[in-house]
């Protein structure tokens, strides 16, 4: 039988089936030894194939299929591991927050590096606009216009009062998208106004640390009532870049790759070389400074930019 996975708990996968039925399915042992470095060879969104286990309703995936795209995570603890976050994509939202927990551009800008690399289309959505004041309005508008200008689609949300919810049910409509961001962003109050009678668990904010507690422990589909699919996904702290060369890197910041035919060297890594047009593009005010400063923290491999 041929299926959609649509939900991953670790060592078992949830195939909605042809017939219209859920199996619970486990891998054949082929699939951790064909050379995939990462912690889970199948992810939810991706087609597979699978047989049901003899006196059992259980099923065991034998064939996965071609996947179009698929946005993918470095393990921070493991280092030449990586996590599939999710497969076969038409756009990936970034729930975004200012406070309560703080987004940092670093993380932004990451996320859509990665979304480039993958060819999947991302947008910013920023949550919790009912927290706002007018200082933190102004601030609000200053992030939104880094990202507006290079081209990014951003959108502003109350989950807890409803805001621009229908803007963003028109967004999801007949399209399968992937919802991530750190823990305590209201991600899960945002897909419970999206999914009215699902009621996903939310989760508290820690005083402590100001970090959201995890309350998606697996990645999950959810049927829109509206048509489309939304991938539900845990709540990530770090976003550790993977398989992305350092000398490939300024192509998947968009700012840079309009300028980089402009660069005195071939091979500019837009690092310190003279006659950088993406350096020169920097100090003239046209790059923002934060930009460059998340690709120099990728290039030099750190793990992680506040």
């Amino acid at each position: 039988m041929q299926g959609l996975v649509i939900k991953s708990t670790g060592s078992w996968y949830q195939v909605h089936a042809e017939n219209g039925l859920d199996y619970d399915c486990r891998i054949k042992g082929k699939f951790r030894i064909q050379g995939i470095q990462t912690t889970n060879p199948i992810a939810v969104g991706d087609q597979v194939e699978f047989e049901l286990e003899p006196n059992s309703e259980n099923g065991v995936i034998n064939k996965l299929y071609d996947r179009r795209n698929y946005i993918i995570r470095k393990s921070i603890n493991l280092s030449k591991q990586a996590q599939i976050i999710a497969a076969n994509l038409d756009q990936a939202f970034l729930v975004v927050t200012l406070a309560s927990p703080r987004t940092s551009l670093g993380f932004i800008d990451r996320f859509l590096a990665t979304a480039e690399a993958y060819d999947i289309p991302a947008v910013l959505i920023f949550n919790k606009l009912d927290l706002f004041n007018e200082d933190g309005l102004a601030i609000l508008e200053e992030y939104k216009a880094i990202y507006e200008h290079i081209g990014y689609p951003c959108y502003t949300v109350s989950a807890l009062e409803g805001t621009n919810i229908p803007l963003i049910e028109s967004l999801l409509k007949d399209k399968t998208t992937l919802f991530s961001g750190h823990s305590g962003v209201g991600k899960s109050s945002l897909i419970n106004a999206l999914l009215p009678g699902r009621s996903i668990k939310t989760g508290e904010i820690s005083e402590a640390s100001d970090k959201g507690q995890h309350t998606t422990t697996f990645a999950e589909m959810h049927t829109l009532p509206f048509g489309g699919y939304l991938i539900d996904t845990p709540g990530i702290r770090e976003l550790g870049i993977y398989d992305i060369k350092p000398e490939e890197l300024g192509h998947y910041f968009r700012e840079m790759r309009a300028l980089m035919n402009k660069c005195r060297f071939n091979n500019c890594r837009h690092v310190n070389e003279p006659g950088c047009a993406v350096i020169k593009a920097v100090e003239d005010g046209e790059i923002e400074l934060s930009r460059y400063e998340s690709y120099l923290s990728i290039f030099h491999g750190n793990e992680t930019r506040a």
